[in-house]
């Protein structure tokens, strides 16, 4: 009760503080913090009751997050509360860097599993591989904790130490590995380099801290060691964003000084503002292919959209996500924050990229006929809302549903685990191939893998309205599904190439990291293939910006 009263009388000091922050300068206003002022007792008032009478014990702290984040969730997915728990993931989020042991992991098959320790941080140091199941941590059972748990607990004060129990795959004893945690900084430039023909590429993972100066320096030595560059690849696919200053600076290497990159509009008038580029290019003339995909969002559609609006280069690959929300943090006490929604941006052409319907979180695909015309710098016409549409669309496939479905069960992680359970080391990756692949289909069956294709989804909606209907087709709606299974079982074999290349970028992740994945990725990426093939026809490429 005393723990329930002080976040009461907490609460009221918030709103204290709140009411006397704000003005009732005029009639609207008194009318609408008038609102506030009502429903914020309704709500104090419903938040005491439920403390103090309901019928079993309520943790006041966790009621309370519940009630926030359904609030916040209402307006847009962007738009957080971040407890003090949270600010370390926070940090990372904005600087690359976090104080911990430097991994990823995920909850596979129920089980806490790494799934990429980061070379040169402690769990690295340590002997963490990729696979490793997390059985306790100083002690205590994962068991039944979710990620966000267990990144709580390994997360802490750089030079403290915490021991780790983990189970390897094929091992029948646990290990005991002893990690002191650190300031782990994760590369946002994990690979740069020629990669055909004097055509360099360079790979930007977030928007974090010196992005701009990193893909600049990236670019730079290049260009040094080799004169005769002719065309440059600037993978952008994945990359989900990060600081809109770093958005401006990253557009700098390519276009010049004094170039309006972006524009921030929002309710606060005094905070609306414009980005222009504030130092000479490090290259405002050589051919440029930004790589795009659905998981290129915020920061990486500043760049491929200016890049587009001022005609300075290709963009090639599918339709970016379509986040065009500018985020700042407000502090809310006791070292926590909300992360809100302050404006819209807009990059030269004049649009805003924004999707503005979203399902679950993420957003729909937005017709081409519902979104607004604009012009680029060329007099291009690109459209607005639901992201950035590239200049050459390489459409989404089975393969890439089937691929999809596989990552999310994690099944060529899983499988990559038991494969080279045996093996010790890979010295490079320009040799190696993956010449197994009869092993991987054998793997999917033992887990009786299987997917829903996009005809099976239509099948399953057709049955339902037979059903509603009334119309007997159980037979031959079953002659169909019968059908579509046999085909299935071909897709595994139908797109043998790419699963391959999958493979063995899962497996060089696991000797040489994330520059040996990007290495080994770059061998055989369809999408790589096509950028140099556009940058080494000058004509083509020409045409396409006019």
């Amino acid at each position: 009760m005393r723990k329930m009263n002080m976040n009461l009388k907490m609460l009221s000091i918030v709103f204290v503080a709140f009411f006397a922050g704000v003005g009732f300068n005029s009639a609207p206003n008194h009318e609408k913090y008038f609102e506030i002022s009502k429903n914020i007792e309704i709500f104090t008032n419903l938040y005491k009751e439920i403390n103090t009478y309901y019928v079993d014990d309520v943790d006041p702290a966790k009621l309370m997050r519940i009630g926030v984040d359904a609030m916040l969730e209402s307006l847009d997915p962007y738009t957080n509360y971040i407890s003090e728990s949270e600010i370390e993931g926070f940090r990372y989020i904005t600087e690359g860097k976090y104080n911990g042991i430097g991994a990823l992991f995920r909850k596979i098959d129920g089980k806490i599993t790494i799934t990429e320790p980061w070379e040169g941080q402690p769990a690295q140091k340590a002997g963490l591989q990729a696979g490793d199941v997390i059985v306790s941590i100083d002690g205590k059972s994962t068991e039944g904790k979710n990620t966000e748990d267990v990144s709580n607990i390994l997360k802490g004060y750089p030079g403290t130490e915490l021991t780790m129990t983990i189970q390897r795959f094929g091992e029948s004893k646990t290990r005991k590995i002893t990690l002191v945690r650190d300031e782990v900084s994760v590369p946002n430039v994990p690979y740069s380099g020629v990669i055909s023909d004097d055509i360099a590429y360079v790979a930007l993972t977030t928007f974090t801290r010196n992005a701009g100066k990193n893909v600049g320096d990236a670019l730079q030595a290049i260009k040094e060691e080799n004169p005769n560059l002719k065309g440059v690849v600037f993978d952008l696919r994945g990359n989900g964003g990060g600081l809109l200053t770093e958005a401006v600076n990253v557009s700098n290497v390519f276009v010049p000084k004094n170039e309006l990159v972006v524009t921030t509009k929002g309710k606060v008038k005094d905070w609306d503002r414009s980005f222009k580029t504030l130092n000479r290019a490090v290259d405002e003339e050589i051919p440029l292919v930004v790589l795009i995909d659905h998981g290129s969002a915020s920061a990486s559609e500043i760049v491929s959209g200016v890049i587009q609006d001022l005609d300075r280069g290709v963009l090639l690959g599918q339709r970016s996500y379509g986040k065009g929300l500018v985020q700042n943090t407000r502090d809310v006490g006791y070292n926590s924050k909300v992360k809100l929604t302050t404006a819209k941006y807009y990059i030269p052409s004049g649009r805003c990229i924004q999707s503005v319907k979203y399902t679950n979180g993420e957003p729909l695909d937005i017709p081409d006929t519902e979104r607004t015309p604009f012009k680029t710098k060329n007099g291009r016409k690109v459209l607005d809302g639901g992201g950035v549409k590239p200049d050459v669309t390489i459409g989404e496939s089975d393969e890439e549903r089937i691929i999809k479905s596989l990552k999310s069960k994690y099944l060529i992680f899983q499988f990559v685990t038991e494969y080279i359970s045996n093996v010790d080391s890979m010295e490079d990756v320009a040799d190696y191939s993956f010449n197994d692949f009869d092993k991987f289909v054998q793997f999917l069956a033992d887990k009786n893998y299987s997917y829903q294709s996009e005809s099976e989804k239509l099948l399953n909606e057709l049955k339902a309205k037979a059903g509603e209907e009334a119309y007997t087709l159980d037979a031959e709606l079953e002659a169909i599904s019968t059908k579509i299974n046999e085909v299935k079982k071909e897709d595994i074999l139908k797109y043998k190439e790419s699963l391959n290349s999958l493979i063995e970028k899962e497996i060089a992740a696991r000797f040489l990291y994330q520059k040996g994945k990007i290495k080994m990725g770059l061998k055989n990426d369809q999408e790589i293939k096509d950028a140099i093939e556009l940058l080494n026809n000058p004509t083509k490429y020409k045409e396409l910006l006019n």
